[in-house]
């Protein structure tokens, strides 16, 4: 028997679970935007003639951020949308993705500056993986390195605000992950950031409270082309066994991610009180913030060359 939408009588194309109501595609495009511009309002006002930078690799949740915020700003003309593309140089994965972020960029009249590895480190992270110490993950450099650039290209093209395309199901398995490890510091730093610090570029996470399966059924819905695979080098990533865990809790109790960060809402600012945002200094090889004497960046560039 076809399921029903619960706000009208045309036929219901998914049902969430964690607030029991059936959604036809209209209704199901409406529920999602509702909530990420409300998501967006909660982050911080955005200012007149800002530059908002979207951190664009090619995937669902990634398109569907540039999407959103391209229609929410439409509207807007004193606020320009980029997108920014980090190519990190893995060979039949980010080769494959970024054709599909020219072509939605394209699509959307939106600016695309890319901006890779090989320029920035003078490695492809495939040759980091065959050049780094055995005992440092892949996800390791990868991570630091896509954050050096994203911060470098977006001052660099003046951009007010990064936007991600960090879903629900990947702030709860951070919120998880930090907890089980005990670093409360490094919990009170998640984004979204309302506090400025001097050389970063705030973040801002319009899908934070969207699950992952919303974001694949809305781009379906929207007919929005992506690239739907996963990097060769993930299966490294610890973050898989917390995925795994929250995906159980979840199934046997609805509702259990958005538990999670709500739970760590209430309490950021406690953590923020506790851990205040630490005194950066200039990195002495490349000038970016660190609390070090040489940023991270620098630091894993000179193990592999």
């Amino acid at each position: 028997m076809t399921k029903r939408c619960s706000k009208c009588s045309k036929p219901a194309v998914t049902y969430i679970r964690y607030n029991g109501t059936h959604l036809c595609n209209e209704h199901f495009i409406n529920y999602v935007t509702r909530r990420v511009k409300k998501e967006v309002r909660q982050q911080g006002k955005t200012p007149a003639h800002a530059k908002i930078g979207v951190a664009v690799s090619g995937g669902k949740d990634s398109l569907v951020t540039l999407h959103l915020l391209k229609e929410m700003f439409s509207k807007r003309p004193d606020v320009e949308i980029i997108a920014l593309t980090i190519d990190e140089g893995i060979q039949g994965y980010r080769d494959k993705s970024i054709p599909v972020v020219k072509k939605n960029c394209e699509l959307l009249n939106v600016d695309l500056h890319i901006v890779s590895f090989k320029e920035t480190f003078g490695a492809t992270m495939d040759e980091v993986v065959i050049k780094k110490p055995s005992q440092i993950g892949a996800c390791s450099y990868c991570g630091v390195f896509r954050r050096f650039c994203l911060n470098t290209l977006a001052k660099s093209l003046h951009i007010d605000k990064l936007a991600t395309g960090h879903n629900l199901d990947d702030i709860s398995q951070s919120i998880l992950m930090n907890f089980v490890n005990a670093d409360m510091e490094k919990l009170a730093r998640l984004g979204p950031h309302k506090k400025i610090q001097p050389g970063l570029i705030p973040r801002m996470m319009p899908l934070r409270m969207i699950p992952e399966k919303e974001n694949t059924l809305y781009a379906i819905v929207k007919g929005i082309e992506f690239h739907d695979a996963e990097c060769p080098y993930a299966v490294e990533a610890l973050r898989g066994t917390f995925k795994d865990i929250l995906y159980t809790l979840e199934d046997q109790n609805p509702g259990t991610r958005h538990s999670i960060i709500k739970s760590y809402d209430s309490m950021k600012e406690l953590l923020l009180g506790l851990y205040p945002p630490t005194r950066l200094n200039a990195c002495q090889s490349c000038g970016e913030p660190t609390s070090h004497t040489f940023c991270k960046a620098c630091m894993l560039k000179s193990s592999i060359e």
